[in-house]
Formats: structure tokens, sequence, C-alpha cells
């Protein structure tokens, strides 16, 4: 038996907007209202948009351990420049676009094992909401119209700059880079874009035409969560321009507060390089999939901090690897401990610790990393207990594994089973060296037949062979099985 209750209170978040960690509370108590901006749908997911999904989910699953009652909303901008140029290169319609690549967003995010959020509203299903919002904007000043094009006046709004904290001439700097003449102040961003040949629009009162980015996410996170809401998420790269703006936009229609906390993850680099599609260094969801196991890269990227950069390379990878498999082995033994023995509930004060501290962490702004290395301390403590095999310690192993299962299972960690990661390892690691089933089996044979007739040093010629390959062979009273080799097998 295990103490696994959780306080409500307590909660410190990291304000991107103060730069310093604040006490958590929720606009309405009890309650958190959850907005994360999603993606552009125009082609497949990288790991950049993965550590977002993570990230966040594991935050959204942390808030309902937690007991408050979650609303969660994640939007798809399924309208945008980039739509709308992959489609002309494509010659296929704007609409089949956003689809494919929403079906490949749920692809990846399943995988992933990412839970879907409470709304996913999609930019086209709202343009009503966004003209609503532009047209108040004008009214109140806030805009102006040229041309069919509205652009938000930065000059109108006195908070400019609040959360990103970037000086003017940085800012008007950046702004000059693409200068537009109809444009009061080289910082005024679109809200509204005329309509133009051969794109997609939609009537509104300021003329034809379709929303401009920042727009999208302010319409529809305040239709479904109202305003204030508790918390915005994203990436650090969304803090200037796409938060910013919508900050200053809300802000100055509504005239109250737009969010109380601001969450940001930190960016994803791979071998000490920003990742970035102009340079070419990107890797999709899909593509790491194929080489691992998605709990892997859950695992990595929460044994950092998330606002922390990370650096993704190779090494740090299969480091992930081989700890996810000894956090599956550990249950395997835990439960085969179990298996067959007759005992009562009792309580573990070690476990009830680890819990306790586990909370303690993920309570000082969502810190994974602390959370995690007690996971790993209770996996140890399992695997002295198992190994010692005094049967009368059987019931604070099931205490423990208690715990253990219970703090993995909050941060999306051991979802699936060892003979499916297993299988699945087996698959991906015969498939990048070339080899299939047949092959390991053929070999497993022609050693069985080596040993039945006395010549060991084929047989162990095999047995090699096979370990040069990553493959190790277990004898077991049951027959020869097999394994990829990793640190813990």
């Amino acid at each position: 038996m295990v103490n696994i209750t959780v306080n409500a209170m307590g909660l410190k978040v990291y304000n991107t907007i103060s730069g310093k960690k604040e006490d958590f509370t929720p606009v309405t108590e009890g309650q958190v209202k959850l907005y994360v901006c999603g993606v552009t749908v125009y082609d497949h997911c990288h790991i950049g948009h993965a550590r977002s999904a993570i990230v966040f989910d594991t935050i959204y699953r942390y808030l309902r351990s937690k007991g408050y009652d979650v609303t969660y909303v994640r939007n798809f901008t399924d309208i945008d420049d980039k739509i709308i140029r992959r489609s002309h290169a494509e010659n296929i319609a704007w609409q089949e676009i956003g689809q494919t690549y929403i079906r490949s967003f749920y692809e990846d995010m399943d995988a992933l094992g990412i839970l879907r959020p409470n709304h996913e509203p999609r930019a086209t299903e709202h343009i009503g909401d966004m003209i609503t919002l532009v047209d108040t904007l004008l009214k109140k000043g806030h805009a102006y119209n040229v041309g069919g094009d509205v652009y938000f006046s930065v000059d109108s709004f006195r908070n400019y700059g609040q959360l990103s904290k970037r000086p003017l001439e940085e800012m008007m700097s950046g702004a000059r880079v693409d200068i537009d003449e109809k444009k009061k102040n080289p910082l005024d961003f679109a809200l509204w874009k005329a309509s133009k040949e051969g794109e997609p629009s939609w009537d509104a009162p300021f003329g034809a035409g379709r929303p401009g980015w920042h727009i999208e996410c302010s319409a529809m996170s305040t239709l479904f969560l109202g305003n204030p809401f508790d918390i915005h998420g994203g990436g650090k790269d969304l803090v200037f321009p796409h938060h910013e703006n919508e900050k200053a936009q809300t802000e100055a229609a509504t005239g109250g507060k737009f969010v109380n906390y601001w969450v940001h993850n930190g960016f994803v680099n791979i071998d000490r390089e920003k990742m970035s599609k102009s340079i070419g260094n990107t890797l999709l969801i899909r593509d790491f999939l194929k080489e691992y196991h998605p709990e892997v890269l859950r695992l990595f990227y929460l044994s950092n901090h998330y606002r922390s950069p990370v650096d993704y390379n190779s090494q740090s990878i299969e480091d992930s690897n081989i700890a996810l498999y000894r956090l599956y082995y550990t249950r395997e033994r835990a439960a085969e401990a179990q298996k067959g023995k007759m005992f009562a509930s009792q309580s573990y004060e070690m476990a009830d610790e680890m819990v306790r501290k586990f909370n303690e962490a993920m309570d000082d702004d969502f810190n994974t990393a602390l959370a995690i290395s007690y996971i790993f301390d209770l996996s140890k403590d399992i695997n002295r207990m198992v190994d010692e095999k005094d049967e009368s310690a059987v019931p604070l192993i099931v205490a423990a594994e208690t715990a253990y299962e219970y703090l993995a299972d909050t941060l999306g960690l051991l979802q699936d089973t060892l003979e499916s990661l297993e299988s699945q390892g087996k698959s991906r690691h015969l498939a990048r060296m070339g080899l299939d089933v047949a092959f390991v089996e053929n070999a497993i044979n022609d050693r069985i037949e080596a040993r039945k007739a006395k010549d060991f040093q084929k047989a162990d010629q095999i047995r090699t062979m096979l370990a040069e390959k990553g493959i190790m062979l277990l004898d077991t009273p049951k027959g020869t099985q097999w394994r990829i080799k990793t640190s813990v097998s």
C-alpha cells in the first residue's frame, strides 16, 4: 500500500512575462484552462513539434493528477501562406493539403502517446469569430484598413513588447527586413489579408480576404476558454512575434488581461546545431519511430527541464533507449516476484517518500528531470529487493511497484509492455541491419545442430557473429532465445 495523494495546492509555474516562478492560482478554483498553439498543417511533424506536444501533454497529465478539471485546447492552422504555396506547387486543393497533414499529425501524436485535448479547433471553422475580433479592433481604433488589408496598430497599444521584452530597436530592425509601405509602423502586423487571385477568401465588412496568423489563436482561445484564461503554451520560438501579437490584439479588443501564465518550452538542437529546415537538419517524427520506441523520445525530452534547450544526438537517444528498457525490465521483475505469492497489503515508507519527492519536483515548475530521478530510485530499490529473494519483502515490492506505475503513468511512461517493447525493438534493429527474423532463426538452428554434433567452435562462431550484429543469445530451459543487445540485456 502506498500513499499517492496529491496536493492541489503548492504548484509554482515559471511565467515568461514576469521572468520568474509564480504561485499558480487558477481563474476558477479547481479548474485549469490551457491553450497550446498547434501546428500549421502543410508538412509532416518533426521532433521539435514532438517536444512541445510531449511537454504540454505531461503538464496536462500532471494537472489532472492533482485533481484539476482541465480544459485543454490545441488548434490547427489550416489556412496559411505555406499551405497555399504547397497547394500551388503540388496542384492540389488547399483543403486537401490541410486534411492530409492533419491525418499525419494524428498518426504521429497517437504513436507518441499524446492525449487528445478537449477541443481541437481548425482556423477555417472559426473565420466568423476572427472577423468579429478584427471588426472590434477597427472600431476601437487599434487597427486600420489599407485597400482591404487590415493591420494592427502597434502604436495604439502601450504594452507592446511586454511579453518578449525585446528592445524596440531590435523589433524594428526585424520588421524592416520585410518592409511594407502600406504599414504606418514597420511593426504593425496583418489581422486580415485582402483577397488575391488564386487564394481562398471569405467575405467580411472590411473586404473579402483571409485571416492573418496571429488573429486565429486569439479568436479560438478566448472562444473556448474565456478571458482571461490560465495557461498559454508553446515553443520559445513563438514568444515573438506570435504570442506578443496575440496578447496585444486580444487585450486591445477586450480591454482586459488575456492570459495569466505564459509557458514556453525550449529549443531542440541536433548535434549542437539549431534544427532548421533551411539547413536541412530536421528529423521527422515518423522517421524517428522507424528506429526507436516512441517512449524513448518522451523519456529523452522529460529527462531535461522543459525550459532548457536540448541537444538531440545519437548517444543521448541511445542512452534514453537503454534507460527505457531498464524501466520496463524492473516492472517485469516486480511482477515475476509476486507471481503465485499470497500476501497482505503493506505500507512502504520509501515508496511514499519517492511519491512525495516526485510531486515536489513537478510542483516546482514541472521539473520532470528531477521527478524522473525518483522513478529510477524506485527502480533500483525494487531490483534490490527482487535480487535479495526474501519472500517477506514481497508486500514491499508490491507497494513500491504501485508507486512506480503511478509515477511513470503521470509522465506518460510505461504505457506498453516489455514483450511489445522487445518485439518492436527486434523489428527495428533487424530492419536497421538489413536482416530478418529468418536469418536469426536459421543461425540459432545452425548453432543448435553444431552443439549436438559437439562442434563447439562453430557454435561459438555463430554466437559471436550474431553478437557483432547486436543480437544476444540466451540459453534457457525453454530453449535458445534472442534479444537485442543493450547494456541491460
